[in-house]
């Protein structure tokens, strides 16, 4: 399944929704609510690498990704930066760069950057509320060089488009790109 996204970009796409039933199971001995859920193909894999350090998935989401055409005609990739750099694998940083070996296309993981210690969005629903802190944590490597080229900005997961939408207007207005596509591996079928 391809979703299309539409957003201040040229052309984005989401390669599949991230889950396809969730049930409430009840609060668990820790006191948590818990979910018995069932992830889509590319969910279920984005799942394995991001919260159970499965680096073995990532030529599967590669190979999942390969069906877009036009990919090897961009300039670079610039991978959306983790809040959670306590994480063993950085997902979308290790897709970035397997799918840019593939492709033959530059990875740039230091153009840019989020606040260190900053509050990870999976835990704010507030679009607004997402908008302002992304506009405070995310910035621009100045010595980045990228004006006049097409980018591929690169994210594991599309929920409301905040990140997205601020990381390209960063791109736009301050780097000078002439184009910039999105593509992300799975979308929430909620937008909080």
């Amino acid at each position: 399944m391809t979703i299309e996204l539409k957003g201040n970009w040229k052309r984005g796409f989401a390669c599949d929704v991230h889950t396809l039933d969730s049930v409430y199971m009840g609060v668990d001995e820790h006191g948590h609510d818990s979910w018995q859920t069932t992830r889509s193909e590319m969910g279920e894999l984005l799942y394995r690498l991001k919260y159970q350090g499965d680096a073995s998935v990532v030529g599967q989401i590669v190979d999942r990704l390969g069906k877009y055409k036009g990919l090897e005609t961009m300039d670079a990739i610039i991978p959306v930066p983790s809040t959670n750099k306590q994480r063993k694998i950085q997902p979308v940083l290790a897709i970035a760069q397997a799918l840019a070996k593939r492709i033959n296309v530059p990875v740039l993981d230091n153009v840019l950057k989020k606040q260190i210690g900053g509050q990870e969005l999976k835990n704010v629903d507030d679009p607004q509320e997402r908008q302002a802190l992304l506009k405070t944590s995310l910035t621009l490597n100045p010595k980045a060089n990228l004006a006049g080229k097409n980018i591929l900005l690169l994210d594991d997961l599309y929920r409301s488009g905040s990140t997205l939408t601020v990381a390209t207007d960063i791109l736009y207005q301050q780097a000078k790109v002439k184009n910039v596509f999105v593509l992300v591996m799975t979308k929430t079928r909620s937008k909080r």
